[in-house]
């Protein structure tokens, strides 16, 4: 009996093993960022965004104007007049405008960065939550024959009525629980794939890794601190807000300049016409009151809420590294203790030999089984944590 699960399951791994796809994470991560539906539809708005941006640098249009007076007394013939002008501001505001625009582009850009670091980094958790239920079901797996093979010996203990019934159905109970748990494994693969495949744009990914790869040693707090500096795109978003509230600033300044206006003129009367350039200039004394005052309040507010901001995530930073190194710690203890126990095979032997009633068996073996479980969810963790920490190099 306990040979035919053997193979039945091995059957049923190895079919798994084929229907899979060898891929990697960073491999996942490729095909997230090409596939996912919401970083197409915000690459897409940004561009809208960016054109809409360019526009508001455009001159305005060109006025065009012209008189007909045929009516009315005079002695004279009809008269007739035309008139093309152009406005436009002060030139060094097109330049300063101009400017601004592509800083604001450049804030466009890291918007999208910082989404497209959030859909990578949450893609990455799932392919590390797959690995983690399926070190878990493998883990469940050699459980289920353990318990199998507990309850095909105390089921021939019975029918030589060595042990009671109470014993059977306690042996049985527990072959049961761990059955449950493979089930309920698999369906929370099930739904954590189905959740990559959402992030992935609809197109199924097979994932088949189980194992995690990656070292979980970082490196120095400092340095990892020095590199986030440099690339997370959140904080490269509060140095490019206030380069934007120094350029308005600039703007604001120049838009204090007179605005221009120059045209051709053309006034005609009874065969008589008189043509000549037009010139004109807006003094603006009231269009831009207090402007320069309110970007020069923009950009003390800026630098003020930049410092403050970057502190903020230097302390959320910190905490997070100091809590990932004792979490490590506790692995790497866990891990020591661990490896060199054969816990589940010394106690079936005392068991088999009457050592242990099958209570007994029961309770020491689910001690060493919560410790090797506690030992897989902190290696879980460490990983969450490591990509949250590193999410600035996807």
């Amino acid at each position: 009996m306990y040979k035919i699960f053997v193979f039945a399951l091995c059957g049923c791994l190895a079919s798994f093993g084929a229907l899979a796809q060898s891929t990697t994470i960073d491999s996942i991560l490729t095909q997230v960022e090409q596939n996912n539906k919401e970083l197409k539809a915000l690459s897409e708005y940004f561009e809208s965004k960016r054109l809409e941006l360019k526009s508001g640098n455009n001159l305005p249009d060109p006025q065009l104007g012209a008189y007909y007076l045929p009516f009315g007394k005079h002695s004279t013939g009809d008269y007739t007049e035309f008139e093309i002008s152009q406005s436009f501001e002060f030139p060094t505001v097109y330049s300063s405008r101009g400017s601004l625009i592509e800083h604001q582009t450049a804030q466009l850009e890291l918007d999208y960065q910082v989404k497209r670091q959030e859909i990578l980094a949450q893609a990455k958790e799932y392919c590390i939550n797959l690995i983690f239920l399926k070190k878990r079901l493998d883990t469940e797996f050699l459980r289920a024959g353990q318990a199998k093979r507990v309850f095909d010996q105390v089921q021939e203990l019975y029918e030589k009525q060595q042990v009671g019934i109470l014993e059977l159905n306690k042996a049985k109970v527990a072959w049961m629980q761990e059955q449950f748990k493979i089930r309920q494994i698999k369906s929370d693969l099930k739904n954590v794939t189905l959740l990559l495949t959402n992030v992935n744009g609809g197109t199924e990914i097979r994932f088949s890794s189980s194992e995690y790869g990656a070292s979980l040693i970082l490196a120095e707090k400092d340095s990892v601190w020095q590199e986030r500096q440099i690339k997370d795109p959140e904080l490269a978003q509060l140095k490019q807000q206030e380069t934007i509230a120094q350029q308005s600033l600039r703007l604001a300044k120049n838009k204090s300049l007179p605005n221009l206006t120059v045209g051709f003129n053309s006034q005609g009367v009874f065969g008589e016409r008189f043509s000549g350039v037009y010139a004109g200039v807006t003094i603006p004394l009231w269009s831009n009151r207090n402007k320069v005052k309110a970007a020069e309040s923009e950009v003390d507010f800026q630098r003020t809420f930049t410092s403050s901001r970057t502190l903020q995530v230097y302390a959320s930073f910190e905490k997070q590294y100091n809590d990932y190194q004792i979490m490590l710690s506790k692995f790497k203890a866990y891990e020591v203790t661990l490896s060199g126990l054969n816990s589940d095979e010394l106690l079936f032997q005392a068991y088999r030999l009457g050592e242990l009633s099958f209570l007994e068996y029961y309770l020491e073996l689910q001690f060493y089984r919560q410790a090797y479980d506690a030992m897989l969810e902190i290696q879980y963790q460490l990983h969450i944590s490591k990509t949250q920490l590193l999410k600035h190099q996807l």
